[in-house]
C-alpha cells in the first residue's frame, strides 16, 4: 500500500479515526473525574556512610552497598510498620477497627499486623541518584494523611535501626563477657599453678621473670666488682694524692711540722685500709659466697624452666583476659549510644498536587491511543469492505491500468 493510497483510506474513514479518538478521551476524562486522586508524601534520611563509628573508629567501607539494600528492606519490614501502626494511634481507631471486622474469614492476620501491611504496600523507600540520601515516600488517598504515616514511618526507622544496633551491641558485649570470665578463670588457675609450684619447690619467680636465686648471684658478682675496681684501686688513687701532697709540703715545711705529721697520719690509715681491702680472707669470703649462689641457680635449672613455661601460660592468659575485657567494654559503649547511624533531614512534605492522576498525561495519553486504534480500526473496515469507489480502487484491485473513466452526464 502506497503513502497516498493510506492518507486515501484514512480520509475516507475519518469519522471511525475522529469517534474512536474522542470516545478514548472521554473514557480518560471519566477516569479522572471518578478514580479517586493519590497522594505521594516523602522524607528524607541521611545515612552516614562516610563517618567515621564514634567508638570503634572504623569506616563502613566495601560493605555500604549490603548496608543500603538492607536499609530500604528493612523500610517496609514489619518491624518499622508495626512501631508506625502505634506512633499513629491506629490501634485504637473504631473505623479500623469495624474494616477488620468485615475482613474475610480466609485472612487469618492479627489486627496491628493487617494494619501494618496497609503501610507496607503503600511505603517505598530509595537512594537518590549520587548521594546518600534515603528517599522514603508513602502513597495515600489524602494528603494529610499520606504526610503523618511517612512521618510515623520515618521515625519508627529512626528507632527501629537504634535499637537494633543497640541490640546488636549488646549481644556481643554478652560474648565477650562471657569469654572474659572464662579467660579469667583460666588466669586464675595459672597463677595458682605457678603459687604451687613456687611453693613446692622453694622458688621464687620475681616481676622480671627471673627467680630470687639469679638476683643475689646478679647482685654478689656486681659487690665483687665493684670492691675489686671502686675500693682496691679508689684507696690507690687516695693514697697517690696523698703522697703528692706530702712531697710538696715537705720543699716548704720542715719535717716536724704539723701539718706535714697530718699528712703523714693520712697516709698510713689509708694504707692500712688498703692492706684490709686487698686480704685473701676478705676476698675468699666474697668469692664463696658468690660461687655459693652460682651452684644454686645451677642446681634449680630445670625447676627454674618448668617455672619459666608456667609464668608464660600465665602472661598468654592474662592477654587474653585483658583483650576480651577491652572488647567487652567497647560494645558496653556501643550499645550506650544514641545515634542510630541516621539522620532526618527536615520532616515529611507532600507536594501541593496529587501524584495520581496525572491529568495532562492521561488526557494525552487517552487521545493518542485514540488515534492508533481509530487507524487501525479504519484499516482493519478498508480490508473487509470492498467495494469500489475510485478508478484507483479498480486499478488497484485487478492490477491493470484504467483506460477511460465514463462520468455520466451533467
Amino acid at each position: 500500500m502506497s503513502l497516498s493510497q493510506f492518507w486515501r483510506i484514512l480520509w475516507a474513514r475519518k469519522l471511525i479515526v475522529v469517534v474512536t479518538a474522542l470516545f478514548c478521551l472521554a473514557g480518560g476524562i471519566v477516569a479522572i473525574l471518578i478514580v479517586p486522586p493519590r497522594w505521594k508524601a516523602e522524607s528524607h534520611v541521611y545515612l552516614n556512610l562516610l563517618k567515621a563509628d564514634p567508638v570503634t573508629g572504623e569506616y563502613m567501607g566495601t560493605a555500604a552497598r549490603a548496608y543500603v539494600a538492607t536499609q530500604i528492606k528493612l523500610m517496609s519490614d514489619y518491624s518499622v510498620a508495626g512501631l508506625a501502626v502505634d506512633k499513629l494511634g491506629w490501634l485504637s481507631d473504631p473505623d479500623l477497627i469495624a474494616q477488620y471486622q468485615r475482613r474475610p474469614q480466609s485472612d487469618t492476620r492479627d489486627f496491628r499486623r493487617w494494619l501494618a501491611q496497609r503501610i507496607m504496600d503503600g511505603t517505598r523507600a530509595d537512594l537518590l541518584d549520587g548521594s546518600n540520601i534515603l528517599d522514603i515516600s508513602y502513597t495515600g488517598q489524602s494528603p494529610e494523611g499520606a504526610k503523618a504515616i511517612v512521618a510515623a514511618v520515618t521515625q519508627a526507622y529512626l528507632d527501629t535501626t537504634l535499637t537494633f544496633r543497640r541490640s546488636e551491641a549488646n549481644k556481643n558485649a554478652d560474648w565477650y563477657g562471657l569469654q572474659s570470665d572464662k579467660a579469667k578463670q583460666s588466669l586464675l588457675a595459672a597463677q595458682a599453678a605457678v603459687a604451687t609450684y613456687e611453693r613446692e619447690n622453694g622458688i621464687v619467680m620475681r616481676d622480671d621473670k627471673t627467680d630470687v636465686d639469679s638476683a643475689r648471684l646478679a647482685a654478689l658478682a656486681s659487690q665483687n666488682d665493684v670492691a675489686a675496681v671502686g675500693g682496691i684501686s679508689g684507696l690507690d688513687a687516695q693514697i697517690a694524692e696523698v703522697d703528692s701532697a706530702i712531697k710538696q709540703a715537705s720543699e716548704s715545711l720542715g719535717p716536724n711540722h704539723p701539718q706535714l705529721v697530718a699528712l703523714r697520719e693520712k697516709r698510713a690509715s689509708l694504707m692500712a685500709l688498703a692492706a684490709q681491702a686487698g686480704s685473701p680472707q676478705a676476698g675468699g669470703g666474697m668469692s664463696a659466697r658468690v660461687a655459693a649462689a652460682k651452684e644454686a641457680v645451677i642446681g634449680n635449672r630445670d625447676k627454674l624452666a618448668r617455672l619459666t613455661v608456667l609464668q608464660s601460660e600465665v602472661d598468654i592468659r592474662k592477654d587474653q583476659y585483658d583483650k576480651t575485657l577491652a572488647r567487652e567494654a567497647d560494645f558496653r559503649q556501643q550499645a550506650a549510644v544514641v545515634d542510630p547511624g541516621v539522620s532526618a533531614l527536615g520532616t515529611a512534605f507532600v507536594p501541593d498536587q496529587p501524584s495520581f492522576p496525572n491529568k495532562p498525561l492521561i488526557i494525552g495519553g487517552s487521545l493518542g491511543l485514540g488515534l492508533v486504534f481509530g487507524l487501525l480500526i479504519a484499516l482493519l473496515v478498508e480490508l473487509l469492505d470492498r467495494r469500489v469507489r475510485s478508478p484507483e480502487d479498480l486499478s488497484a484491485a485487478l492490477g491493470l491500468p484504467v483506460l477511460a473513466v465514463l462520468r455520466p452526464a451533467g
